[in-house]
């Protein structure tokens, strides 16, 4: 027995008609909310068919809305698109009649409706923004910072939520440029620091070394008889040793090629000795398992954060005690400075103190920024401060 073949049916002209209908009713409809002309919208949804009020009151504010320039819209709590702006739909890419009625979740990206799904849950509660990624129509990726609040409805009106959708493009582009920026004028200062090491070394160095050397003979040549001007001279002789070792360490701390010869562990190491003798802060560094050398770029990072961190134990945090811990693990540097002083509040300082003391932890931030990093600064009155830096570690060694 042959099989038969069944062939699928042609739609008669009845059936035709009322196709064409039902996609000139969508038109219609879609170009009536658009344009501010229905009241209210039935959309169906898990649990039965809901009804959405689009309050002809409102026709002002939409037309306000489609000459803004950024995306706005309008979506139910499981994220459908009940209304869009023009330049929503010029961000996606498409046209707004296939943007209104879709999903929301369709122009992100899996992580990115991660993200943003618990923000939508609590829209109603508060207003919260979220930076994610749109994906256009073509398939190009856009950085946008979304707005969110609960709008209110009626009591018998299921609740919507609003977005305000920005282009974040030209900011990132800007940061990118200002952080090139900062970079450069980082280099600048790295260079300017190592010939001003070189000059004091080569030249105010040796100029006060000679003349402890003369203060010493000229002592040496004063009768025993003479005891004030022995004793004058003695005194002097010691005050031009200590500014010579104060220059030196100065100079040592502006110049960087001493990270090239020991490492980073020797240097933190020396540094953190240096701090303790001078100040008597007693330090602690622990480098648990610390082998090899990283890139000069990170050495040097690590170097200067841990430098400006101790600088401002020892002007402001009055402190008895600092830890310092360096350690590598997960593909990532950790760099944690803690002191036991006095701490600061960040929301009560005067705005003189925020800019006198920002600029060095400004300067941490850009420096950790640079290389992929971050810094998290935590800090109270009487609690003390600390320091923890985080940097992806290079994936090429310096031989």
């Amino acid at each position: 027995m042959k099989p038969v073949r069944r062939h699928s049916r042609e739609p008669d002209s009845d059936e035709l008609a009322g196709l064409r209908a039902r996609l000139d009713e969508s038109q219609e409809t879609l170009r009536a909310i658009r344009g501010g002309e229905v009241d209210t919208v039935v959309v169906a949804g898990k649990q039965g068919p809901q009804v959405f009020t689009l309050q002809g009151s409102e026709h002002a504010y939409r037309m306000l809305i489609e000459s803004m320039n950024e995306g706005a819209l309008t979506l139910t709590a499981d994220g459908l698109i009940l209304y869009a702006n023009q330049c929503f739909a010029r961000m996606v890419a498409l046209p707004l009649e296939r943007v209104m009625g879709s999903s929301f979740d369709r122009f992100l990206l899996a992580e990115d409706r991660a993200t943003l799904r618990p923000f939508l849950k609590r829209a109603g509660k508060s207003g919260s923004k979220v930076q994610v990624r749109l994906q256009a129509g073509h398939g190009s990726q856009l950085p946008v910072l979304i707005s969110l609040c609960g709008v209110t409805q009626k009591r018998l009106t299921p609740p919507t939520i609003g977005m305000v959708v920005t282009d974040m493009t030209d900011v990132r582009r800007t940061e990118e440029l200002l952080r090139a920026l900062t970079h450069r004028v980082v280099q600048a200062q790295e260079s300017e620091r190592g010939r001003v090491a070189i000059e004091l070394h080569n030249g105010i160095t040796q100029i006060l070394c000679a003349i402890l050397f003369r203060c010493q003979a000229l002592s040496a040549g004063i009768s025993a008889h003479d005891l004030p001007s022995k004793r004058e001279a003695i005194q002097l002789r010691e005050m031009i040793g200590e500014a010579a070792e104060e220059v030196e360490r100065i100079s040592r701390g502006l110049r960087v090629g001493v990270l090239d010869e020991l490492g980073l562990v020797p240097v933190l190491r020396a540094t953190s000795k240096e701090f303790a003798d001078r100040t008597g802060v007693s330090i602690k560094l622990t480098c648990p398992r610390w082998t090899g050398r990283l890139h000069a770029d990170f050495e040097l990072t690590l170097y200067r954060i841990l430098q400006e961190a101790l600088r401002n134990v020892e002007a402001h945090a009055r402190a008895r005690h600092v830890i310092v811990r360096l350690k590598r693990q997960n593909g990532f540097v950790y760099l944690m400075i803690a002191d036991d002083g006095i701490g600061f509040d960040p929301d009560h300082r005067s705005a003189g103190q925020k800019e006198k003391d920002g600029l060095g932890l400004l300067s941490m931030r850009e420096r950790a920024a640079h290389m992929g990093g971050a810094i998290k600064i935590v800090s109270a009155r009487r609690v003390g401060t600390k320091i923890e830096v985080r940097l992806p570690l290079p994936t090429t060694k310096r031989s």
